[in-house]
């Protein structure tokens, strides 16, 4: 790995063992704590998205969605570059602040980093109004695998790099159709499908799901 790269590692872990226990302690916990916070966003995103127009709904799902296609990504991309991880490799690093993890378990991207930044940015596209929260959660997450000294911070750009592209892919790729299932799960004859999907806003939901392009959605905008 470079030495630049390595170099920022032993800086950031030097750091980390010149703070207070407490604040490693948070530091430690807040991987899982972003992770939790992130699965009630989305939650809170789909539920609130329930009486929106179907678009709306359709990018609330996709937010989940495209987090698990990240990760899955992120997967594929580290069984096939086989990086061994900066708290086995970096000659000269102080100890990582948790156990390294096991060989085989490679470094490079971090998931937990492209996790974090898909999430973000989809619950961001579902809800711009908490992208202010949703982002610095990111990018937190990120450093945190560094501070620990678990990920080289290379494997954490990386991470939010890829996690941000594929939700914005999933978004873009997958919101239109989206709209259009929601606008049938609405009008579906089963009682839990159509919980799930909401009442919607009772207006324009046509024009939301075919867009303000081609189609029908055009037609209506004119009429």
């Amino acid at each position: 790995m470079g030495t630049i790269d390595s170099d920022l590692y032993r800086d950031i872990t030097e750091f980390a063992h010149d703070t207070p226990s407490w604040f490693q302690d948070l530091m430690e916990l807040w991987t899982e704590i972003g992770l939790l916070l992130f699965a009630v966003l989305f939650v809170a995103a789909w539920w609130r998205a329930r009486r929106g127009d179907p678009r709306a709904l359709a990018v609330a799902v996709l937010a989940p969605l495209g987090t698990a296609v990240a990760y899955v990504a992120s997967e594929l991309i580290k069984s096939g570059i086989d990086e061994e991880r900066p708290c086995r490799a970096v000659a000269g690093a102080l100890p990582a602040l948790i156990d390294c993890p096991a060989y085989g378990d490679w470094s490079f991207p971090s998931n937990h980093s492209t996790i974090g930044a898909a999430a973000a940015v989809g619950l961001a596209l579902a809800w711009p109004k908490i992208g202010w929260l949703t982002v610095p959660m990111a990018i937190l997450m990120a450093f945190s695998r560094v501070f620990v000294g678990v990920h080289y911070p290379h494997d954490v750009a990386a991470g939010l790099l890829l996690g941000t592209l594929v939700a914005f892919l999933v978004v873009g790729l997958c919101a239109r159709p989206g709209a259009r299932v929601a606008m049938t799960m609405r009008g579906s004859g089963i009682g839990l499908v159509r919980w799930f999907a909401g009442p919607g806003n009772g207006t324009a939901e046509a024009g939301a799901a075919y867009g303000s392009g081609s189609g029908p959605g055009r037609g209506a905008h004119r009429r």
